[in-house]
């Protein structure tokens, strides 16, 4: 995911509320292809969010397992209801739940008894989180912040997968760094330089890069607030979650 997690390379599908509610019908194809979808996409942010309300290392490693488990073996998606609220919302309230009822140091072994369980990466998660710097914010913050850097990596993700399609994966990756970033005369002449092209040509493709980026990234947040949703009202959400509130000209 960038600078955010090493999984933004891998394309994979968005957390749509029809995939939702394919995961709430328990036991098709359907339901473990979403459930695997929406862990891939959420287990990280909630991961980032057990460990901020001071859980241990090991012990986050347990929690965050167990609730999957939890998710699996009780169909706990079944409940999600677009009407009530956004899905990340449903989630985190869920976690907490979890915390609070079924945290008990002394059975730490025994949670998720022969329940299903999920092959989640631990180690990339705690590198990751280790150089997460100190924060201000409370876990709920942090949790919005971790989702809104997870919906740039899938748009990221999207984008590459556009690009490599065309046979421009070069092109993307020389241009990538100055994506979400203002770009100077200097940086564009070391990018042409590096692609054969003119300063004024780099100027082109990354304008034209930066404005699929921007659709690509409406995408995501569409398929996430589902039909009636309002994708402009994720964006401000977005970017009051990554706490930079220069970009709300549309210039991500």
């Amino acid at each position: 995911m960038g600078e955010s997690g090493r999984r933004a390379d891998t394309p994979f599908l968005t957390t749509r509320w029809s995939m939702i509610a394919a995961a709430g019908r328990a036991g098709t194809p359907e339901a473990r292809a979403a459930l695997s979808e929406l862990c891939e996409t959420y287990w990280y942010p909630l991961y980032a969010y057990v460990r901020r309300r001071g859980h241990s290392q090991d012990d986050a490693h347990d929690l965050t397992q167990a609730f999957f488990a939890r998710v699996l073996e009780k169909n706990v998606v079944n409940a999600a209801d677009p009407a009530r609220g956004r899905f990340r919302a449903f989630l985190l309230g869920s976690l907490k739940n979890f915390l609070a009822n079924e945290w008990d140091r002394e059975h730490a072994q025994k949670r998720g008894g022969g329940a299903a369980t999920l092959s989640l990466d631990f180690e990339y998660a705690d590198e990751r989180f280790s150089r997460e710097p100190a924060s201000p914010l409370t876990p709920e913050m942090e949790y919005e912040r971790n989702w809104a850097l997870t919906v740039l990596d899938r748009a990221i993700a999207r984008l590459r997968g556009e690009y490599e399609r065309r046979g421009k994966a070069r092109l993307f990756e020389t241009l990538r760094p100055a994506l979400v970033a203002s770009d100077e005369e200097g940086s564009r002449a070391e990018m042409g330089a590096a692609l054969g092209m003119s300063e004024g040509a780099v100027k082109v493709a990354l304008h034209r890069m930066r404005a699929a980026f921007r659709e690509a990234l409406r995408q995501e947040l569409a398929d996430i607030v589902g039909p009636g949703g309002d994708p402009e009202d994720e964006l401000r959400n977005l970017i009051t979650a990554l706490g930079n509130p220069a970009q709300s000209d549309g210039s991500v």
